[in-house]
């Protein structure tokens, strides 16, 4: 599922910095180009991915970038745990991670 890969692949580049869209294709069992396609769906979201080319590339986030769950309202949050939650249920094991991520974000 996209919007789970979507919230995954910001959490690596928050938790680990730097990561190349092979490592994150060969994660997620896609291809790079799908990877590339998930990275212009968060620039486009707003989210500051930056892409550096040649042997020490890969994808990271701008230094300055946070995850402020306060772009969110309550209820969204809400709504989003929720789903992930359904899908969670339906033994979607991909949606177990970013449930278990955006609920402890999200905690209040």
């Amino acid at each position: 599922m996209q919007i789970s890969r979507l919230f995954e692949i910001v959490y690596i580049m928050l938790e680990k910095g730097k990561v190349t869209a092979r490592e994150l294709a060969e994660r997620f069992e896609v291809t790079t180009r799908t990877i590339y396609r998930d990275v212009e769906s968060l620039s486009a979201a707003g989210i500051p991915v930056y892409m550096t080319k040649g042997r020490n590339g890969g994808l990271s986030l701008l230094p300055e970038f946070v995850l402020d769950k306060t772009v969110l309202t309550q209820r969204e949050r809400d709504e989003i745990l929720s789903a992930l939650a359904g899908l969670s249920a339906t033994g979607r094991d991909e949606a177990d991670g970013a449930l278990s991520k955006l609920a402890s974000l999200f905690g209040d």
